[in-house]
């Protein structure tokens, strides 16, 4: 993002925590195309899914809406939290369809990051659910990695790790849910 946006949305996101909800929608629509991306490489990971891209987009928007205020210092931790409410967003529609006795859904992870991998998406949350009691820092990052498609520098700059720290902490958390997801537990 050019120095002047990126200043410009750090100022809206001060505003937005001020209380200023105009600043919030200014800052919707700066970041709208970036979180068209992010639901579009989600969207296309996915089977059997009856969303477009504009709807994850507004489902997220609207969820981001609700929670007011917010306490998030910049632009990566705003595409963070939209990225983890696209997920929820997609969790659910996955426990709605596992309810009405339909087929699972299945997720790709991003191919970007581990090549192509289907994982059944209530598998995934499960584990990433499991991994968050174990260590939250790594379900985070697992969060943001695959479904915010976020570069590592950036996950860096949300977390205050290092990037060396970072690198480290990604390669445990990829070796964790590979396991996990390969011996799931039932129940």
């Amino acid at each position: 993002m050019h120095h002047m946006a990126e200043n410009r949305v750090n100022d809206l996101i001060r505003d937005w925590r001020g209380g200023d909800m105009a600043a919030r929608d200014e800052l919707v629509e700066l970041l709208l195309p970036e979180l068209k991306m992010i639901a579009s490489a989600q969207l296309r990971r996915e089977r059997n899914v009856s969303f477009s891209s504009g709807d994850l987009v507004n489902d997220a928007i609207l969820r981001l809406v609700r929670l007011g205020r917010i306490d998030l210092a910049d632009r990566a931790h705003v595409i963070a939290l939209a990225a983890r409410l696209m997920r929820n967003i997609l969790v659910d529609h996955a426990r709605q369809k596992r309810t009405d006795k339909r087929a699972h859904l299945k997720m790709e992870l991003n191919a970007d990051i581990d090549g192509e991998q289907r994982v059944d998406l209530i598998a995934l949350e499960t584990a990433l659910r499991r991994l968050g009691v174990i260590d939250m820092q790594l379900a985070d990052i697992i969060e943001m990695r695959y479904f915010g498609g976020m570069p590592l520098g950036d996950i860096a700059e949300v977390t205050g790790l290092s990037e060396a720290t970072l690198k480290r902490r990604w390669r445990t958390a990829r070796a964790w849910l590979a396991d996990a997801l390969e011996n799931p537990i039932d129940g």
